[in-house]
């Protein structure tokens, strides 16, 4: 028979957001309940070395989800493998359907559930993920030092990508499949002179080259969008930046949405549209899309949620 649970505080989404924001409502003796979803850990469980954690010069992803998971059950919060499939935000409390069949129920709910990056789907893409394709700079631009990276898009990520990586790189290739961009015009003019910069106009990227052991980017191949015309660029990184997708299907039609379906919070804080509800992490965060800056959300959740809680009492 499906189960039906009550909790307090629901936290949807198991990366640095949700489970710092379990830790803090466990230590507020919410009794919080925290559903993992279908890829527990969040994108950091995709990374391998990590380097801007503070407390940690360098820890693996995986690794660093594990402690915090094990962090959150140590408060005492409650953290369940299962996958939220349906979200009725209409009344209190809130009504969430699970995967597994069992039916949660609670009077504050914090969206944690993050974005995924956009790949190109190339399965030599998905090969060297981790070992040369990456689609955060920040994250792992430190790695290329005075090698060569190429950089793909179009937009003002691909844009401020290809100008953080000249920090590292002796040469960053960025490709487009247009024959100009869509960043902003000043994004534009500081990449269009920077010394370090080639732009390579009309092409699309069609495979990425690599050594087997150990494994590693060599180069890309780029083809002419117009001609089919080939042509391999060598580098050692290859960064795609093609934009995120808020992971926000579960919230689309209930809560308001901006820049392309990301949670809208009001400023200074995590509230959404819907008094009870919070979001943080980068479920909210089209702007900076770090670990750190999530966790910091994640507090910051926990404690409107408790003090959510309170004024209901």
């Amino acid at each position: 028979m499906a189960e039906t649970r009550h909790s307090k505080i629901l936290i949807i989404g198991s990366g640095p957001a949700g489970y710092t924001a379990a830790v803090y409502a466990a230590r507020a003796m919410t009794n919080p309940i925290l559903v993992q979803g279908l890829q527990p850990g969040g994108q950091l469980t995709i990374t391998t070395e990590v380097e801007n954690w503070p407390g940690d010069t360098h820890v693996q992803g995986p690794d660093l989800m594990v402690r915090m998971e094990e962090h959150a059950k140590a408060m005492g919060a409650e953290v369940i493998s299962d996958y939220i499939s349906s979200l009725d935000l209409s009344k209190r409390p809130f009504t969430a359907k699970a995967d597994s069949g069992t039916t949660f129920t609670a009077d504050a709910v914090i969206l944690a559930t993050g974005a995924q990056a956009k790949w190109l789907g190339l399965p030599s893409e998905e090969k060297f993920k981790g070992f040369g394709v990456s689609a955060c700079a920040t994250c792992d631009g430190f790695f290329y030092r005075g090698k060569e990276v190429v950089v793909i898009g179009g937009g003002n990520t691909a844009v401020e990508e290809a100008l953080f990586l000249t920090n590292f790189a002796t040469k960053v290739t960025l490709i487009h499949r247009r024959d100009s961009l869509r960043a902003e015009k000043i994004m534009q003019d500081r990449l269009f002179k920077h010394p370090k910069v080639e732009v390579l106009w009309n092409h699309s990227v069609e495979e990425v080259l690599g050594d087997e052991t150990p494994r590693g980017v060599t180069a890309v191949r780029a083809k002419h969008v117009e001609t089919g015309e080939t042509t391999d660029i060598p580098c050692a990184g290859f960064f795609v930046a093609i934009g995120h997708a808020p992971a926000s299907e579960l919230v689309k039609d209930q809560l308001e949405l901006h820049n392309g379906a990301y949670v809208k919070v009001k400023p200074g804080s995590t509230q959404t549209s819907i008094p009870g509800v919070f979001a943080a992490g980068d479920l909210t965060d089209h702007v900076y899309r770090q670990a750190v800056t999530s966790a910091g959300m994640g507090c910051m959740a926990a404690l409107d949620a408790e003090r959510f809680l309170a004024e209901q009492e």
